[in-house]
């Protein structure tokens, strides 16, 4: 099973000179070489293929000589992301791949081998950068797997890592290293440890929760639990608009603007970052309690044009706290269930099955008509969106169709993990 872990780098001012060639070098061979894909396309009718690429790349570091200070193997890796981004495309699970741009904090390249991890000092090697201190917070492997395993090498008493010594054991995939706007520099490290992925355990009534996300409150529970809307954005709004209006106010182009710009960066870093770790707990707590969860299937990026809420759905992260209960089910073989955004929820009595067609986003409570039943309609939305999975399921046994899903790639989406 492959895992990503993330570590916070520290590199000097040399170092980070480099690796700012390095984003530049890889971002101007990926939009050179969309450049030439496009253009043979729509002239000749030719599809470039990756070799063709790797192959323009000798001419080029003849036109550009500052092309050989750049590892060659990120620039390889440039263009395989780009045939990806392709392929992506025209299987219906991406945009069309796009020229990159630095104004849009696009700064990331990948070192596919030849990497090493000094784990007695806790740095990191890069090939054509050096060693770089690096934070090790948590373990990517096992103790006992570096132990008796992996291939070490010990140079003056340290313990080192060596990615191209243990290319036979298959672990240590692409590395990936990253600057966010805040200008923290990071590396990703993609570990496959070859276990395989758990049998999804078996789950009934009992055993699985309806979630129904909100805005006035994070996510409602089949339970009747209701989890808080920490509202990060929105608490910190009165402190942006104060480190907007510094940066505003600076000139253009002066050294105090860039410092403010750095300032603002900050705070959005610190927010993301605040966001990020509460959906990891919450995730974690509902993958950890439960054997399968329901949620819906909603069309975010639809609702975000609704300037009056637009905001607020930002703030809250549906679709990254969705993320992140898929691929954690994944792991521990829990189930993840989606019903259609099209199937009554909150307008459905979960009692008698009257459908009140009135309701409007106002009304946060309401009586059925039929059997005079009181509901909260957030409660009674994650309790209908477990029933009508659950319901389906048992009906027709295919989780695709017991969540009202129709598309291949919503099915997809359903089915246990």
């Amino acid at each position: 099973m492959k895992r990503g872990y993330r570590y916070r780098i520290y590199p000097n001012k040399e170092q980070q000179i480099l690796l700012e060639q390095h984003f530049g070098t890889v971002r101007f061979v990926y939009n050179r070489s969309l450049l030439i894909k496009k253009l043979m396309y729509s002239k000749f009718k030719i599809n470039v293929s990756e070799i063709d690429l790797n192959n323009n790349l000798t001419s080029l570091k003849e036109l550009h000589p500052w092309l050989k200070d750049i590892n060659s193997q990120s620039l390889q890796q440039a263009n395989k992301n780009l045939l990806t981004g392709f392929k992506n495309f025209f299987e219906g699970n991406g945009r069309y791949p796009t020229r990159k741009n630095k104004r849009n904090n696009d700064f990331s390249f990948q070192v596919p081998q030849n990497y090493q991890i000094n784990l007695t000092t806790s740095k990191i090697y890069l090939p054509k950068i050096g060693w770089i201190k690096i934070v090790l917070h948590r373990d990517f492997l096992d103790k006992e797997v570096i132990e008796n395993e992996l291939v070490t090498k010990e140079v003056n008493g340290e313990l080192i890592l060596d990615q191209k010594l243990n290319r036979k054991l298959d672990i240590f995939k692409t590395l990936t290293v990253s600057k966010t706007s805040a200008g923290r520099y990071h590396v990703s490290i993609l570990i496959d440890d070859h276990v395989p992925e758990p049998i999804p355990v078996e789950f009934n009534e009992n055993t699985t929760v309806g979630i129904d996300v909100g805005i006035k409150s994070f996510a409602i529970l089949s339970s009747g639990e209701v989890i808080e809307n920490p509202k990060f954005l929105k608490k910190s709004l009165m402190k942006l608009k104060k480190l907007q209006k510094e940066v505003s106010r600076k000139q253009k182009g002066s050294k105090n603007r860039k410092k403010a710009i750095a300032k603002l960066a900050k705070h959005h870093q610190l927010i993301a970052n605040q966001r990020n770790d509460f959906q990891h707990k919450i995730s974690m707590k509902l993958i950890s309690e439960n054997q399968a969860l329901v949620t819906e299937n909603l069309n975010v990026s639809g609702m975000i044009k609704n300037h009056k809420l637009a905001q607020a759905i930002s703030d809250v992260g549906w679709s990254e706290f969705i993320r992140k209960l898929t691929y954690k089910a994944k792991w521990y073989g829990k189930t993840i269930l989606q019903i259609g955004r099209f199937d009554a929820s909150s307008k459905l009595c979960n009692i008698c099955g009257y459908k009140k067609d009135d309701l409007t986003l106002n009304d946060r409570g309401w009586e059925c008509s039929s059997c005079k039943t009181l509901h909260d309609r957030d409660v009674n939305a994650a309790i209908n969106i477990k029933n009508i999975a659950l319901n389906n399921l048992n009906t027709v046994g295919t989780t695709g169709r017991a969540c009202g899903l129709t598309g291949v790639g919503q099915r997809n989406e359903a089915r246990s993990h």
